[in-house]
């Protein structure tokens, strides 16, 4: 199993899905360990001194014009993490709560924080040896940061607090204790290094990036084979009019279209279809795919820029700049860029469902899907007494419709905490678990498209007939999934196909038929 380094530099989305998702070991760099003592140094003798310094010598929030004794100093590190752990609601999953672990112990190492070097080492030995903070995803504001889900994951470092280990809950005490890792006594400065920050938000988001750039790239080949089954009109996909109109997802989705579509004899010019007395253009929700899907693509990279620069950053309050000899207050706990890159890319993968339940309504429509039977019918003659994939498009049309609401920006909803001294606050975790769960939505959505696609494309003979993309996807789906000549429950089926998406497998097969993947 690879190990991935962590030096608060240099870190990837990649690296953290291989911790989240693929049980990688992280270690602290050299570099990183000689900065975070170099750090803890200077805070030291700033204590010594009897420095002024918000969060170490006074209290926190409106409490920061409070001074603090210096007998009280350690104490006021525990209270804070113990008073913090207010978070609601089901816990985060292991996957979120591993990527938050990694991306806290990585703003550490940058070597702006003041924490003790054996603070960070065993934050990192719980993450390695399987000690999980049980972590109620609701109660953060993200701002001063996650306060409430990082104080829920401070706590069982402290011995504290409720941890899964080896699949069972337990508290925070056995859960070190069988672990075999000595929970840490907080010294100054260390409970506001650790639950100040934008982790929580900052780990959905990046595995929301993740998972973002295959969607896009599996809805990319949905709707190419939509287009065959509706007989769509490849003039759209031209390549001249895209250079023409030069945005570069717009440009990559029109390729990749076109490469999923090559050889197939079941989409036409505008000049054939003219020939056959058909219109010479299709509807927006075929014609317009790469300028929406396109659009989408470059929400993504945007949305991959804010964060990969993020999960490299310090983002506590106090920063120790240890070659400087001072400790400065700040506001990189706040979690806008994040907030406002998510409320982005939740507009973005709503679009991807939203245009995809339109194909799906046009494949099952009599009046619209250019010759295929009502309902996708397998006998025509069977009209009423079966149903066939009528129902599929209201569980469509239902994430699509919870997407629109799950895509009201969060961002823009500041409420002030801690007695207006915070005035102006993020909500970038809503924002993060929206997108989050608009991106689930929009993985079944894709699936029911893709179902009634191929429904539609073997009713007009299609599997000798598709392009050489659509094909591969095709023989992939069928292995799972028959074509449905009688009515059966469809949840299944869905289900089979959403999977493919999830473990890659569906990925897998068009990888060689697209430009660009992941986007860059």
């Amino acid at each position: 199993m690879k190990t991935v380094l962590i030096d608060g530099e240099s870190l990837t989305i990649e690296d953290v899905v291989l911790v989240a998702r693929k049980g990688a070991k992280v270690e602290v760099s050299r570099k990183a360990a000689t900065r975070v003592k170099q750090s803890r140094e200077l805070l030291e003798q700033l204590v010594k001194q009897k420095k002024t310094i918000y969060g170490v010598t006074t209290g926190f929030g409106a409490f920061g014009n409070v001074a603090i004794a210096q007998k009280n100093l350690k104490k006021l590190q525990s209270n804070l993490i113990r008073s913090h752990s207010v978070a609601v609601g089901k816990p985060a999953d292991k996957e979120t709560v591993r990527a938050m672990m990694m991306l806290r112990a990585n703003t550490l190492a940058k070597g702006y924080s003041g924490v003790r070097l054996k603070t960070l080492e065993t934050l990192v030995e719980m993450l390695n040896k399987g000690v999980y903070p049980i972590i109620p995803e609701k109660g953060s504001v993200g701002a001063s940061g996650d306060l409430a889900p990082l104080s829920h994951m401070t706590l069982v470092l402290i011995g504290e607090g409720e941890a899964e280990y080896k699949g069972k809950t337990m508290s925070g005490q056995e859960a070190m204790k069988a672990a075999g890792i000595q929970p840490v006594q907080l010294e100054a400065k260390e409970g506001v290094a650790l639950n100040n920050g934008t982790q929580f938000m900052t780990a959905i988001a990046a595995l929301t990036i993740n998972d973002a750039e295959k969607i896009i790239a599996i809805a990319e080949a949905a709707a190419a084979m939509s287009s065959e089954a509706l007989m769509g009109i490849a003039d759209a996909f031209d390549e001249r009019i895209h250079r023409a109109r030069p945005h570069h997802g717009q440009s990559v989705c029109a390729q990749n279209l076109r490469s999923m579509l090559k050889g197939s004899r079941l989409v036409m010019s505008g000049n054939e279809a003219t020939e056959k007395r058909m219109h010479p253009q299709d509807p927006y929700s075929l014609r317009c795919t790469p300028q929406v899907l396109g659009s989408v693509r470059d929400a993504i990279s945007y949305a991959k820029k804010i964060v990969a620069t993020e999960i490299n950053s310090a983002t506590d309050n106090p920063l120790v700049f240890a070659d400087d000899g001072v400790c400065l207050s700040g506001g990189n706990f706040h979690g806008q860029p994040i907030a406002v890159a998510m409320d982005f890319l939740a507009l973005a993968l709503t679009a991807i469902g939203n245009i995809s339940e339109r194909r799906i309504a046009r494949l099952i429509d009599e009046n619209l899907n250019r010759g295929l039977p009502p309902f996708l019918l397998y006998h025509k003659a069977k009209r009423g007494i079966e149903s066939g994939f009528m129902a599929l498009q209201y569980t469509a049309a239902a994430l699509t419709s919870e997407n629109k609401a799950l895509s009201h920006p969060a961002s823009v909803d500041s409420i002030p905490t801690s007695a207006n001294f915070e005035d102006f606050v993020s909500m970038g975790p809503i924002a993060a678990r929206k997108a989050a769960e608009i991106l689930r939505n929009v993985e079944q959505i894709i699936a029911i498209e893709l179902l009634c696609a191929l429904q539609g494309a073997d009713l007009r003979g299609g599997s000798t007939k598709l392009g050489r993309g659509t094909w591969a996807v095709y023989k992939l789906v069928r292995r799972r999934v028959p074509m449905l000549k009688e009515d059966s429950p469809l949840s299944k089926d869905v289900k089979e196909i959403a999977a493919l998406i999830q473990n890659e497998q569906l990925l897998e097969v068009i990888k060689s038929f697209l430009k660009v993947y992941p986007e860059k």
